[in-house]
């Protein structure tokens, strides 16, 4: 936490009230957390002791589906929900690939942006990595902002990896998407995941999560269907909207991890 701190906390931040951002950082064995955190994950792991393993394929989905994206041509991404900056986050993958490659990260948290000032630095002298302060249901300011550092008459990777959890509303989620669609060029992907709601065990774990959590920090998983839906009008990439740890598995980093039956859904597609 020295570097973020060094600049100075937020004075709006109150560390003593749990932080999805900083609860999801701590499943992933982080350590940008605090007592309140874990306490609020420790009570999730109790109930579902599998979310730590979730987080960790969520992380490895990311970093595929960049890959994937970047090595089929992509050189401009919009994260949108980027939470904490964590290892090989988006700008890392895709300028590794391709170093010119342009970075627009959003989020409205002030403590995932905090970190992001500190952490979230160009790894080339030729890409561009930035970000936008802002809620993304603000679309068009999202987009004007984004306007900046991306050309939107080439092809953008637009990624909402786990952020439409926090929308509680379906449809609302559903027109977000497509709005978000509609705004790039053909040839752009769509990369996303999502929670599933198909585990009792897990959906009474995200009850109790949400009961504590309030509304600011809401997590509402989908069924499977709503998930293949937001995919509508684009091909998707093989092997379509599966489990995270199914979606083009690097063995090396998941091992076995194929079988293990991941509480969440993603897929990437390509807007003809």
């Amino acid at each position: 936490m020295g570097d973020v701190e060094s600049q100075g906390r937020p004075a709006d931040i109150d560390f003593d009230r749990p932080n999805s951002a900083r609860i999801w950082n701590y499943w992933m064995g982080g350590k940008d957390n605090y007592p309140a955190d874990q306490a609020a994950g420790d009570a999730v792991i109790a109930v579902f002791p599998g979310i730590t393993t979730w987080a960790r394929h969520a992380r490895q989905f990311i970093i595929r589906s960049v890959r994937y994206m970047a090595e089929s041509g992509v050189r401009q991404f919009l994260d949108i929900g980027t939470g904490f900056p964590t290892d090989q986050n988006t700008h890392e993958v895709a300028q590794e690939v391709t170093p010119e490659a342009r970075i627009v990260y959003v989020d409205n948290d002030p403590v995932v942006l905090a970190h992001a000032r500190a952490l979230l630095t160009n790894t080339t002298n030729v890409g561009v990595t930035t970000y936008v302060d802002s809620d993304f249901r603000d679309i068009d300011r999202v987009i004007g902002m984004a306007r900046g550092a991306l050309n939107f008459d080439e092809p953008i990777g637009v990624m909402f990896m786990g952020s439409l959890g926090h929308v509680e509303d379906y449809d609302e989620a559903l027109a977000i998407v497509r709005s978000y669609m509609d705004a790039v060029p053909s040839g752009s992907y769509l990369a996303h995941y999502e929670a599933i709601n198909t585990d009792p065990v897990y959906r009474q774990a995200l009850d109790d999560f949400n009961a504590e959590a309030g509304a600011a920090w809401g997590y509402y998983a989908r069924t499977p269907e709503q998930i293949g839906q937001l995919f509508d009008g684009l091909e998707l990439v093989d092997p379509g909207v599966v489990r995270l740890n199914q979606w083009r598995p690097n063995p090396a980093k998941v091992g076995n991890g194929q079988n293990i039956d991941v509480v969440s859904m993603g897929a990437v597609g390509r807007k003809p």
